[in-house]
This record gives structure tokens, C-alpha cells and sequence, in this order.
């Protein structure tokens, strides 16, 4: 009996979860079906064509108003891989996120001077020195997307997270152990609104360096909050 080989699917470069308001939306899930299927056929084994640059056609949706577009299975992969021109809530949150960040220094800040636990001191410091380099990526990032001459409706007074004016007063003059407490209940608040902030953008930007700024934020505000909890 004659066993045939199954040629296995072209693996595609890892990219960044389609958003609801992409225009190729509906390109991209008709690329990848498309492919694996090609990728799965059951006649004589042969070497696999890459799907950057053989395929079928894709037929890509048009903005509103406009007709559709037919492409090449490699230029819907290049179109959809560029596509990641920011929106306002990847410029909102990098805004927000500043402002939080700035907050979240103002709180470590006091540590060196006020905190009992060297566990405590430790951990601000480790807190700044992430938060300080990224608020200065998210300006540049800004920056150089034009964020600052866009209008700013989207800056709001209370975010996920943030201190209290009178929360702060009260860091400000606790010391020793009263000031690692309040650090701590304080900072695993700050952490969680963060973390909420930074897995709406993913759901609802469109920017890639946004969405790996967003992931960095939850990688690392998670692993602190369980440290920052294993120590009140």
C-alpha cells in the first residue's frame, strides 16, 4: 500500500491579534484559512510553497463606501501587517499611562527615606526604575506619532488604580512600618489599575508598539503584585 505525505503548513511570522476595526479583517481570517488549507493537501509530497508569495486571491473589504479589493495572497499579508496606524484609545492610553506612571514615582519615592522593610525599599526602586524609562518611551512614542497636537478628550481625572490626594497626604507622613502597609495596599491598587488599563488597549488599539508597551505593563505589574502581596 502506497502511504502519501502530508505536506505540513507553511508557519506564519508571529503577529499581533487582528482588531474588530481593522479593514482586513475579514482578509486576514480568509489568508489564514486559505493557507492552511493549501498547507494540508493530500496529493504527492512535494516541497511546500511559502505563503508570502504564492496563494490564491484574497478579497479585501473596503472601507465604507468603497469597493472591495482582490490581492495576492502576499500583499494581503504585507497590507495587514502594516496596518497598525494608531487610534484614540492607543493614544489615550499612552497619556493615562503617563500619568499613572508619574504617580506611581511619586510613591516610590518617599520609600528610601520612610520605609521599615529593606524588602519594601527594594521593591520601589526596582518600581522606578521600570516606570521612569517607560514613561519616557511613551513620550517619545507620542511624539513621534503627533499625539501632542492631537486633542486630549481622552485625559481623565480618576483612572483605574490612582491614589487619592488624601491617600497620598497620608503616605507622605506615615514612617516605618505604618508606611510599608500603606505602600503596599497603595501600590497593589495602582498595579491592578494599570493592569485593567493596559489589557483594554490591547482590546481596543490598534498599534503594535503600543499593544508590546501594553504586554510589558502586564507582565510585570502582575509578577510585582504577587511579590508586593507575599509581603504585607
Amino acid at each position: 500500500m502506497l502511504l502519501r505525505r502530508t505536506s505540513p503548513a507553511p508557519r506564519a511570522p508571529r503577529t499581533r491579534t487582528p482588531r474588530a476595526r481593522r479593514g482586513l479583517l475579514g482578509a486576514a481570517s480568509l489568508t489564514v484559512a486559505v493557507l492552511a488549507l493549501g498547507g494540508c493537501d493530500s496529493g504527492p509530497a512535494s516541497t511546500p510553497k511559502s505563503a508570502g508569495t504564492s496563494g490564491p486571491s484574497v478579497i479585501a473589504p473596503g472601507k465604507p463606501g468603497e469597493a472591495a479589493e482582490t490581492l495576492s495572497a502576499a500583499d494581503a499579508a504585507k497590507q495587514r501587517s502594516e496596518d497598525d496606524s494608531p487610534n484614540a484609545a492607543d493614544f489615550a492610553y499612552a497619556r493615562m499611562m503617563i500619568e499613572h506612571h508619574t504617580q506611581a514615582l511619586e510613591m516610590t519615592g518617599l520609600a528610601p527615606k520612610q520605609a521599615a522593610s529593606g524588602q519594601v525599599k527594594r521593591l520601589a526602586a526596582r518600581i522606578a526604575a521600570a516606570q521612569g524609562p517607560e514613561i519616557s518611551t511613551m513620550e517619545g512614542w507620542l511624539k513621534a506619532h503627533d499625539g501632542d497636537k492631537r486633542a486630549a478628550e481622552h485625559r481623565h481625572e480618576a483612572m483605574p488604580g490612582m491614589a487619592t490626594e488624601a491617600q497620598l497626604k497620608q503616605l507622605r507622613t506615615a514612617r516605618g512600618k505604618a508606611f510599608d502597609a500603606l505602600f503596599l495596599k497603595l501600590m497593589i491598587t495602582h498595579h491592578d489599575g494599570a493592569i485593567s488599563m493596559a489589557t483594554e488597549v490591547k482590546a481596543r488599539g490598534n498599534n503594535i508598539q503600543v499593544e508590546e508597551m501594553a504586554d510589558d505593563v502586564i507582565a510585570q505589574q502582575t509578577s510585582e503584585i504577587s511579590r508586593m502581596r507575599e509581603m504585607r
